[in-house]
């Protein structure tokens, strides 16, 4: 199985990549989303490391490698929750994950039935499908970073839990100070905050209620 690659780019399309690993030449395909958060950090002939999803593409007569590309594990821990969904298979996935991820894990989360069904191939039915099964779970993705955001400042102590969902922000692309400060404030709000998955939904929550 395939996990990760790290090589240079050799082409690159709407929806994929080439990319070049000791002379073979790997199409990964990527989402538009997760294209976009490169936010045009992607150049022929640069070096690329990607985090993969690795599967078969089968029929009655062939199995086929595919290989999915992400920036980092958060992307693509929220691809495989996706297509936990009856009926969202690897490749309907890439081509509904075209609105930044964020804003669909906020929408599943807010049940927003007519976001999810402007996304492509998923209709009335499967939208309601997604919000029924991954509604409530969507917290850790609702934070991911868009380039836009900005950069607060503070500290915060160092727990094992504190520590353990310091470390997921940075992976969701936020800078150290502006991590430590987003756990503080939440500890702010609720001191008695016991696991990484308690602390990322009140970090998410005050995110979606805004500056106070």
């Amino acid at each position: 199985m395939i996990s990760q690659i790290h090589g240079v780019i050799e082409q690159i399309s709407e929806n994929s990549l080439s990319v070049v690993v000791s002379g073979i030449s790997y199409e990964v395909f990527i989402p538009v989303a997760v294209m976009r958060s490169f936010d045009g950090r992607l150049v022929k002939d640069e070096k690329i490391s990607l985090v993969t999803y690795h599967y078969y593409q089968t029929d009655p007569s062939k199995s086929i490698p595919v290989l999915i590309g992400f920036a980092n594990q958060i992307e693509k821990e929220f691809f495989e929750k996706f297509i936990t969904v009856s009926g969202v298979g690897p490749k309907a996935a890439v081509r509904a994950l075209k609105a930044p991820i964020p804003e669909i894990a906020q929408a599943i989360d807010a049940a927003d039935l007519a976001f999810l069904k402007s996304l492509p191939g998923i209709g009335e039915q499967r939208a309601k499908e997604i919000i029924a099964k991954l509604q409530g779970k969507m917290s850790k993705f609702g934070l991911i970073r868009t380039p836009a955001s900005h950069t607060p400042t503070a500290s915060v102590s160092n727990t094992a839990v504190q520590e353990e969902a310091f470390e997921v922000l940075l992976q969701l692309q936020y800078k150290r100070e502006e991590a430590k400060e987003m756990i503080r404030k939440a500890f702010v709000r609720k001191p008695g905050l016991g696991s990484v998955e308690e602390i990322l939904s009140e970090v998410y929550q005050q995110k979606k209620e805004g500056p106070r």
